[in-house]
């Protein structure tokens, strides 16, 4: 099956898959439709999955395809619940596309949310207009990625968090903040409980020690890889696919 067209996510109280059956027909319209038919040169009789962002991927043949509509007649419905425990990543604004790396590999890699981080050390910074065309940015790339990894779920992108907002998240979750000079490593910390996983990723330079100190009072736990220090657009992919493999997720 050579492509898979993540329709746009709905809005709706159910999701636009909901009512997606073997027999019935899905259509996809605008600008996803156009790039499927001109760009990817979709044509009727192809073979493809579309899904609604949402849990639902719907497998079928094209029975119309034009510049601005696309309709597939659906042979299978596959439905993927919301996992009972999300691993979340908190990613520090970095210079660079680094940031951004670090969202389309832990996207690919099955990352549930993720939250921009204004860290101290931060070069980057999203202020004013920036706010929201930053997120749109890192939304696109999360749908970007989506899709080439055929992810029934499309993982949502947070609002802009300082280092206040992150910290008032570690009562609730199992916050994990990667440190490279933390005692204990990432593959010995204890994952018991159905708290959500909060993994925390800092820009180029590091946490600042009071950033350290602000999220461990609040109950964080900071974790080291290895030996190596990564790259703060490696860094995260690195131990997700850790937690990927303890959670049996893999």
């Amino acid at each position: 099956m050579a492509h898979f067209y993540l329709a746009a996510p709905s809005s709706a109280a159910e999701p636009a898959g909901g009512d997606w059956a073997a027999g019935s027909r899905v259509e996809l319209s605008g600008a996803e439709a156009k790039h499927a038919v001109t760009v990817s040169r979709v044509r009727v009789g192809d073979r493809l999955m579309v899904g609604d962002g949402a849990g639902t991927i719907a497998t079928g043949a094209v029975a119309e395809a034009t510049g601005s509509r696309l309709v597939l007649e659906v042979e299978h419905v596959r439905r993927v619940p919301e996992p009972a425990r999300r691993i979340l990543l908190a990613q520090a604004l970095a210079k660079g596309d680094r940031d951004e790396l670090a969202v389309q590999a832990a996207t690919e890699l099955g990352v549930d949310g993720v939250m921009p981080w204004s860290a101290a050390r931060s070069v980057s910074r999203w202020q004013g207009d920036k706010v929201a065309k930053g997120r749109e940015r890192w939304s696109s790339i999360v749908r970007e990625a989506s899709k080439q990894s055929i992810r029934a779920r499309v993982p949502v992108v947070a609002d802009l968090v300082d280092t206040r907002g992150l910290a008032a998240l570690a009562p609730s979750t199992t916050m994990l903040v990667l440190d490279p000079e933390a005692d204990l490593r990432i593959a010995d910390v204890p994952l018991d409980g159905g708290a959500d996983i909060v993994l925390v990723v800092g820009p180029e330079g590091g946490l600042t020690p009071g950033e350290t100190e602000t999220l461990r009072t609040a109950g964080a736990t900071p974790i080291r890889l290895g030996t190596e220090v990564l790259r703060t657009s490696t860094a995260g992919p690195a131990a997700l696919a850790v937690l990927n493999v303890a959670l049996r997720r893999w």
